[in-house]
């Protein structure tokens, strides 16, 4: 069965402007800044995909789900891992199902029958990329860590971002009637083909500075004091210059926050810091260089 995309019913779906993307994120507790709401905004009003590149942590995945939160929208994710193949990402049959309904047709029904009996859709499993094309409503697609799939999965996505259809031999083309919002997310373990850049435009996101992450980490956690929140930005940016395994990210950051106030820790000296390190620094080796570089009980 063929949709056809038809693109007036997804006008206005998303942001009016750069300024309206960053008030509609922020008030669903997104802080952004100019190039990540201007970009936000480019992603709905060009309908291309984004791709958002940077280390783990920083608010890749946030950001889809904060769309989705600010624009009503349904999100759909993919996650993404090494084998993750065709029947996972898009869709495969129920082929249990299949064969019971076979052998409950009527042994004299020829085959072109059967065929067209049992590849429709009460046998299809959707799954993510599919799922999305089919969606009338407003939705974001977050195919998430897209570095950890194999280069083959780079041709199937090709296809979804170049036009946005899906082809499923046995029933034809599937198109989109409304383009989701397609938010593509990785750590750059490795190099995504250039034909996948191509086809979206780009954002690389680091780690805030100290007087963000501080706004971040005061509007996400109710009780932290402002001057417990500036300690805490500050031995975290302490740690991310060390070269740890795992920088703290910044939902470690807010949830370290949580941790002070939860344990009512109304200063961080080096104590408290020792005292509640395994919520921000999760490998033991980690830990010891924290310890030794920052002087911690010293």
């Amino acid at each position: 069965m063929i949709r056809p995309y038809d693109r007036d019913v997804s006008t206005s779906t998303w942001f009016q402007s750069p300024d309206d993307a960053a008030t509609r994120l922020n008030a669903v507790g997104y802080l952004t800044d100019t190039p990540t709401a201007t970009t936000a905004y480019l992603t709905g009003a060009l309908e291309k995909p984004l791709l958002l590149e940077g280390p783990a942590g920083v608010g890749k995945t946030e950001l889809a789900k904060a769309v989705a939160r600010a624009t009503d929208a349904e999100l759909i994710r993919l996650q993404c891992y090494e084998g993750l193949d065709e029947a996972r990402a898009l869709y495969e049959w129920n082929y249990k199902k299949q064969l019971l309904r076979i052998q409950a047709t009527d042994t004299s029904q020829d085959w072109e029958q059967t065929h067209d009996d049992i590849f429709t859709d009460e046998f299809l499993l959707t799954r993510p990329l599919l799922t999305a094309i089919r969606r009338t409503e407003p939705t974001v697609l977050l195919i998430d860590e897209v570095d950890k799939t194999d280069v083959e999965v780079e041709g199937l996505l090709l296809e979804i971002l170049s036009d946005f259809q899906v082809t499923i031999p046995e029933m034809g083309t599937v198109s989109a009637v409304r383009k989701p919002f397609v938010i593509l997310t990785s750590n750059a373990s490795r190099e995504l083909s250039e034909a996948v850049k191509r086809r979206c435009l780009y954002l690389h996101l680091d780690y805030p500075d100290a007087k963000r992450e501080k706004e971040i980490v005061l509007s996400q956690v109710p009780g932290v004091s402002d001057k417990v929140a500036g300690q805490l930005v500050e031995t975290i940016g302490r740690m991310r210059d060390l070269e740890l395994k795992k920088s703290p990210s910044i939902a470690e950051s807010v949830d370290w926050a949580r941790t002070l106030v939860a344990l009512q820790i109304g200063k961080l000296d080096d104590a408290a810091i020792t005292r509640t390190l395994g919520v921000v620094l999760k490998h033991r080796s980690d830990q010891e260089r924290a310890v030794r570089e920052l002087k911690l009980g010293r």
